[in-house]
C-alpha cells in the first residue's frame, strides 16, 4: 500500500468511522479504584499532592464505595493507616485493623463490589520499610509470615482479592499456603510482581503516611532499568501460585506491561500511580494541558501495551465521563 493510492487519512476525517476502527478501548470494567482507610468517623482529610484524592474514615469508605459502585466501576483496591504503628506490624493482622474494618464496611453495604486489599506492612511500621527489621536491614524471610497472616486477616474480614505488594522473594508461595491452611484456596492472589524502586511513589507516600525514616526501598523493590528482570520476577510468581500479575508504575514501564502481557497466560493489571496521576491534575489545573484528554491518553496507551485491569485514581472521572456520553 503506498501513496497516493493509499490514504490513511481517509479513514479518520469521520468520527464514526474512528470509533468503528478504533484498536483499543478503555471502559469501567478495565478500572480498578484506590482508597485510603483512616481511624475516626467523619473524616475526609484531603491528600494535598494528589488533587480530589482523600484519606477517608471506614463511615466515608462505604459511601465512596456506593458512588463508584454507582458508576459502574467494579472494584476498590484497600489501603490503610493505623491508629498506632509499631515496629512488629501489629495493626496489618488485627482483626479489627483500620483495612478490616474497610472491608468488613463495604461487604455490608456494598457486598457486591470486589474488594481487593493491598498486603504489605510500610503503612503500619514505625519505620516505614516494608517488612521486619534485623539489624536495620529488611529481613525477608521472617516477613513473609506476618504478610500471610496479614492475607489471611483480610480474608477473614470478607476480601475477595489479596495483593501482597511488599517486593519480598518467595511472597505468593507463603500467602497461597497460608490462605490454604486456613481455608481461602479459592481466594485469588494479585501479585505485585514487577514493582519498581519509582520516584512516582511520591504522592503517595503522604497519602499513606509510609515515606521510610531511614534509607530507601531499592534492596527489595527493582531497578527501573530493568527489563529481563521483570520477567524473572513475574515466572517467579506465577509459579507461586499468582492469579494475576501486575507492574507498577505503569506509564514509565509500559514496555514492561506489553512484555508481561505477550510472556505470560495471566489476567495484567498495571498501576498508574500516584505521582502520574498528580502529574496531570497538577498540569491541567496550571492549563498546562488539557486533563481530561491527557486522562483518556495515559490510560488508552496502558491498556494499549496489554493492561487488562488498571488500578487508577481516575477511576471515577473515567467512569462519569462514560456515563455522559
Amino acid at each position: 500500500m503506498n501513496f497516493p493510492e493509499y490514504r490513511p487519512r481517509r479513514l479518520r476525517q469521520n468520527e464514526n468511522f474512528r470509533r468503528m476502527i478504533r484498536e483499543t478501548t478503555l471502559s469501567v470494567d478495565n478500572l480498578i479504584y484506590p482508597m485510603f482507610a483512616v481511624p475516626g468517623t467523619k473524616v475526609k482529610k484531603p491528600i494535598t499532592s494528589m488533587p480530589g484524592i482523600f484519606q477517608l474514615s471506614v463511615d466515608y469508605i462505604v459511601k465512596e464505595t456506593q458512588r463508584v459502585k454507582a458508576l459502574g466501576v467494579p472494584a476498590v483496591l484497600l489501603f490503610g493507616i493505623p491508629e498506632e504503628k509499631d515496629e512488629v506490624a501489629s495493626g496489618a493482622m488485627a482483626a479489627d485493623g483500620i483495612v478490616q474494618r474497610a472491608i468488613k464496611g463495604i461487604k455490608e453495604k456494598v457486598p457486591d463490589i470486589l474488594v481487593i486489599t493491598d498486603v504489605c506492612l510500610c503503612e503500619y511500621m514505625s519505620h516505614g520499610h516494608c517488612g521486619m527489621l534485623e539489624k536495620g536491614e529488611v529481613d525477608n524471610d521472617a516477613t513473609l509470615e506476618v504478610l500471610a497472616e496479614t492475607a489471611v486477616s483480610h480474608a477473614r474480614a470478607g476480601a475477595d482479592v489479596v495483593a501482597p505488594s511488599a517486593m519480598m522473594d518467595g511472597q505468593i508461595g507463603a500467602l497461597r499456603e497460608g490462605l490454604d491452611e486456613a481455608g481461602f484456596d479459592n481466594l485469588p492472589i494479585m501479585a505485585y510482581s514487577a514493582k519498581y524502586a519509582s520516584c512516582f511513589y511520591g504522592p503517595f507516600r503522604e497519602a499513606a503516611e509510609s515515606a521510610p525514616a531511614f534509607g530507601d526501598r531499592r534492596a527489595y523493590q527493582m531497578d527501573p532499568a530493568n527489563s529481563d528482570e521483570a520477567i524473572r520476577e513475574i515466572t517467579l510468581d506465577v509459579a507461586e501460585g499468582a492469579d494475576v500479575i501486575m507492574v507498577k508504575p505503569a506509564l514509565a514501564y509500559l514496555d514492561v506491561i506489553r512484555r508481561a502481557k505477550e510472556e505470560f497466560d495471566l489476567p495484567v493489571a498495571a498501576y498508574n500511580v500516584s505521582g502520574e496521576y498528580s502529574m496531570i491534575k497538577a498540569a491541567s489545573q496550571m492549563g498546562w494541558l488539557d486533563g481530561e484528554r491527557a486522562m483518556w491518553e495515559s490510560l488508552t496507551s496502558i491498556r494499549r501495551a496489554g493492561a487488562d485491569m488498571i488500578i487508577t485514581y481516575f477511576a471515577p472521572d473515567v467512569a462519569q465521563a462514560l456515563a455522559a456520553k
